[in-house]
């Protein structure tokens, strides 16, 4: 479940980053700030406080041309809602929820990580799906 919750934190950390300069700033604070309130009540405030901060850095950043500031906003939520599944499993069908609420065209269902490493004369293949290999 851990690459489960980490994948899904991965897609949340960014959907957040991505939403805080939209229109549906207001759905993105007020879902966040749900989810916090369910298991950790007395960080709320602080969780309000954060979301705000990020925006208002995004905005600036953008008015600024400065495209790394989403992507490390992005990072940061990420490790922290990834801290609170870890925590809480019991949130992960109801951040599944609310990203789908807050941004439908957002996969709910994280998309497959593939990683691999070779050394030496050792080699990788990996594929998404099928995968003949044909060596001589």
């Amino acid at each position: 479940m851990d690459a489960e919750i980490t994948l899904l934190a991965g897609t949340a950390g960014t959907a957040i980053a991505t939403l805080l300069a939209t229109d549906t700033w207001n759905g993105v604070r007020s879902g966040v700030i749900t989810l916090w309130r369910r298991v950790r009540p007395d960080r709320e405030e602080q969780v309000a406080a954060q979301l705000d901060t990020s925006r208002q850095d995004l905005l600036g950043a953008r008015s600024n041309g400065d495209e790394e500031t989403e992507r490390e906003i992005a990072a940061e939520w990420q490790g922290r809602i990834r801290r609170l599944l870890v925590a809480h499993p019991e949130l992960v069908t109801e951040l599944r929820s609310l990203l789908t609420e807050i941004d439908p065209s957002t996969s709910a269902t994280p998309a497959v990580t593939q990683r691999a490493t070779a050394s030496g004369s050792s080699r990788v293949y990996q594929a998404g799906r099928d995968l003949n290999v044909d060596q001589r």
